[in-house]
C-alpha cells in the first residue's frame, strides 16, 4: 500500500472520528431534557443536516460550479441546498417531537424557518473553510510529492553520471576525427553530445530557456530521422519571443510519440508538422503526424501522456489545456500552458 493510499485512509478515518464526536456531543447535550431515544434521533438529525450541507457543497456545488467560475449557479445552488436542508431538519424535528412527546405535527412559522436557514448558512460558511483547508493540504501534499520525485530523479541522475567529462571529451575527439572524413556523421555526434549535455546540465533545472528546449527537440529529431528511409516530410514552425522560460522536457513526450508510434516504415509516407508559438501570455505547442497504417505488432502506449498530465497538474493546476485526436489519417496533439 502506497503512502498516498495510507494518507487517504487516515483522512477518511479522521472524518469518521470527527462526525462520531459531534454525534456523541449532540446526544449528551440533549440527554437530560429529551431522554435516550429522542436525544439519539435529534442528534442524528442535526449531524445529517450538517453533513448534507458540508458534503453537498464540497463534493458537488464547489467543484461543479465555483471552480468553473459559474458563480450565479453556485449561489443559486447554495441557497437551494441550505433551504432544503433546513426545511427537512425542521420537519424531521417536528416528527420526533410528535413521536416521543405526543405533540401534533404543525406547520412551522417563518421565524422557525429563518432560524434553520441562518444556521444552515453558518454551516455552509464552515464548509467553505473546510474546502479551502482541503485544497491547501492537497496542494501541500502535491508539492511534497513533487519534491520527493525530483529528489529521486536527481539521485538517479547523479548515479548515472559516471565520468561525464570523460564521455564528452571522447565525443569531442570522435567529432574532430569524423569532421574531415564524414561531416554529416560529425554533425550527428555533435547533436548527440548536445542531447546528453542537456540531460546532465539542464534537465535538473526548474526552468530552462525555450531556445534550449527547442534546440534539444531539433537534435532529437535529427537523430531520429537518420534511421528512417526516405526521410519524413517534416516542418517545424517556431514563433516565440526570446526570454521565455519553461520547465524542461515538457514538450518531448509529443515528439517522442511521433517517432515511436507514428512512423510507417513500409510505405515510407510520413508527414510531420510541429508548431510552437506564444499567444496572449500562453505557449502553444501543436503536433500533427500521419498515422502509421502498417503498425505490425502493436506497441504498448506507455505512460507518457498520463505522466505528462500529472506533471502539468502539479505545475499549473487547472490552468492548462492538453488535447489529443485521431481522425484515422492524422494524429494531433495540442498543448497550451501559461507563461509566467
Amino acid at each position: 500500500m502506497s503512502d498516498s493510499q495510507k494518507r487517504k485512509m487516515t483522512l477518511t478515518q479522521l472524518q469518521y472520528l470527527v462526525w462520531l464526536a459531534i454525534l456523541v456531543i449532540s446526544f449528551i447535550s440533549m440527554l437530560s431534557s429529551d431522554g435516550v431515544g429522542a436525544s439519539a434521533l435529534f442528534a442524528f438529525n442535526s449531524v445529517s443536516f450538517y453533513a448534507l450541507i458540508i458534503y453537498g457543497n464540497i463534493q458537488f456545488l464547489y467543484p461543479r460550479y465555483f471552480q468553473k467560475k459559474q458563480y450565479f449557479a453556485y449561489a443559486t445552488g447554495a441557497i437551494l441546498l441550505v433551504g432544503i436542508a433546513g426545511f427537512a431538519k425542521g420537519y424531521i424535528s417536528l416528527y420526533i417531537n410528535s413521536r416521543f412527546f405526543a405533540t401534533a405535527l404543525r406547520v412551522q412559522n417563518a421565524s422557525t424557518h429563518l432560524s434553520y436557514f441562518l444556521s444552515g448558512v453558518t454551516v455552509f460558511v464552515l464548509s467553505l473553510i473546510i474546502r479551502l483547508a482541503i485544497a491547501y493540504f492537497a496542494v501541500k501534499q502535491q508539492s511534497e510529492e513533487a519534491l520527493l520525485q525530483r529528489s529521486q530523479f536527481e539521485l538517479k541522475l547523479l548515479k548515472a553520471q559516471v565520468q561525464p567529462h570523460f564521455l564528452f571529451n571522447t565525443l569531442n575527439n570522435m567529432y574532430y576525427e569524423a569532421y574531415m572524413e564524414a561531416p554529416r556523421t560529425a554533425l550527428l555526434i555533435e547533436r548527440l553530445s548536445d542531447i546528453m549535455r542537456y540531460f546532465i546540465d539542464q534537465n535538473i533545472q526548474d526552468m530552462v530557456p525555450i531556445e534550449t528546449e527547442v534546440q534539444f527537440l531539433d537534435n532529437y529529431i535529427a537523430l531520429e530521422t537518420i534511421r528512417i528511409t526516405p526521410e519524413p516530410e517534416l516542418e517545424f514552425l517556431k514563433g516565440f519571443p526570446a526570454g521565455i522560460q519553461l520547465p524542461p522536457m515538457l514538450l518531448m513526450t509529443f515528439v517522442e510519440n511521433i517517432f515511436k508510434h507514428g512512423i510507417d516504415k513500409i510505405s515510407g509516407i510520413n508527414q510531420i508538422w510541429i508548431r510552437i508559438a506564444e499567444k496572449e501570455g500562453y505557449l502553444i505547442f501543436e503536433t500533427k503526424n500521419s498515422i502509421n497504417q502498417h503498425p505490425g505488432k502493436a506497441k504498448p502506449m506507455g505512460l507518457g501522456l498520463t505522466t505528462l498530465r500529472q506533471r502539468l497538474s502539479l505545475l499549473y493546476g487547472a490552468d492548462y489545456q492538453l488535447n489529443t485526436g485521431d481522425d484515422g489519417r492524422y494524429y494531433t496533439a495540442f498543448l497550451k500552458i501559461p507563461l509566467s
